[in-house]
């Protein structure tokens, strides 16, 4: 008989019974034989509790007692779920019944692989990549995150042409999947990040404790993306540019820590400008709200960096710019890239 680890499927909520209502079917309906499904309530003021209750009574539901965010959220309810591997799910997206099986093998025949993540379509137009993990995220030498099949804003039509798996940088969170063991050792995310690029920092810090991180082409989801907070808020802007800053403070060598954020704080001082040409005066007055953070809280940070014994797994990090690349050498897909430009 075939051994099936324990897969424990777990749904952070705030306020999202439309999500849930709209989604939750198909996750429920996966085929996986050895997994268990859990809604972590993020002190929600809707009813989405009581529609799990009372339609999937079978669904375990932990509660938080108030909004600790995406990070600090899943670090809560991850405490009281026991499983051979968690797959944290994004509760808007749709998922096809065989999603969990194949990222799971691909885990089992890897065992210095830690997290992986499936490919990620967008909901509504099912034939593209979704902007959040696409076929698999990688970040460049000046911290700026990239997906196969999404460069920047320019996404890519899937045409099989990822169809494969392989170590990438990043995994989405998304989609998330990470053995239960690395997600304990390396202490999960960090609460201070609340939302976006938690992920990231993360699978860097598992990266340096020596695992890799994939990506499953066999496993295909389908995510809507901007559920909570909607690509024209500043309030993403913030949080983006802000917690950018401090993965890097947390995770680049000494020596090119230093160099890189000077850069990045010049490039973000051109992002603030543009954003006022373009009238976008809460996006600009986001990027100098997350400087501000950024200097205020630099000790604080500072006391995060941990030294690993082992060698770090550079796999999926450009080395180039990839910013340079799409203003400058108009580079719109990731098969334009130099491979040679990868570690």
């Amino acid at each position: 008989m075939k051994y099936y680890p324990r897969v424990a499927v777990v749904i952070l909520n705030w306020n999202g019974k439309f999500f849930l209502e709209k989604f939750l079917p198909s996750v429920y309906n996966s085929t996986y034989p050895n997994v268990s499904f859990y809604v972590g309530d993020n002190a929600s003021t809707d009813d989405s509790v009581a529609f799990v209750e009372t339609n999937y009574p079978s669904i375990t539901i932990l509660h938080n007692t108030k909004n600790l965010g995406f990070a600090g959220g899943y670090n809560e309810i991850l405490k009281h779920v026991e499983a051979d591997y968690f797959v944290l799910l994004n509760s808007d997206v749709e998922v096809t019944p065989s999603w969990i099986e194949p990222v799971i093998s691909y885990l089992e025949s890897n065992p210095t692989v830690a997290a992986a993540q499936p490919k990620i379509l967008a909901y509504h137009t099912k034939e593209f990549f979704e902007h959040a993990g696409a076929a698999g995220g990688l970040i460049d030498g000046y911290g700026y995150p990239f997906c196969r099949g999404r460069i920047l804003n320019e996404i890519e039509k899937d045409q099989a042409q990822y169809n494969d798996c392989r170590e990438i940088f990043w995994a989405s969170g998304a989609a998330f999947f990470i053995r239960t063991h690395a997600w304990r050792e390396s202490g999960g995310f960090d609460p201070d990040f609340f939302a976006h690029m938690e992920e990231i920092d993360l699978c860097w810090r598992l990266k340096r404790m020596g695992h890799g991180i994939a990506y499953v082409a066999d496993a295909v989801v389908y995510h809507v993306g901007g559920g909570t907070l909607n690509a024209g808020n500043p309030q993403k802007t913030y949080l983006n540019f802000r917690n950018n800053l401090v993965m890097l403070q947390k995770n680049l060598s000494f020596t090119r820590c230093f160099w890189v954020i000077f850069v990045r704080l010049w490039l973000d001082l051109l992002a603030l400008i543009k954003f006022l040409t373009e009238g976008k005066f809460g996006d600009a007055w986001a990027v100098s709200r997350s400087h501000q953070y950024f200097f205020l809280h630099i000790f604080k940070n500072a006391k995060k960096r941990k030294r690993f014994g082992k060698k770090e797994n550079e796999k999926g990090f450009y080395t180039k710019s990839i910013i340079w690349d799409f203003y400058m050498n108009k580079i719109r897909k990731f098969s334009m890239l130099k491979v040679e430009n990868f570690k």
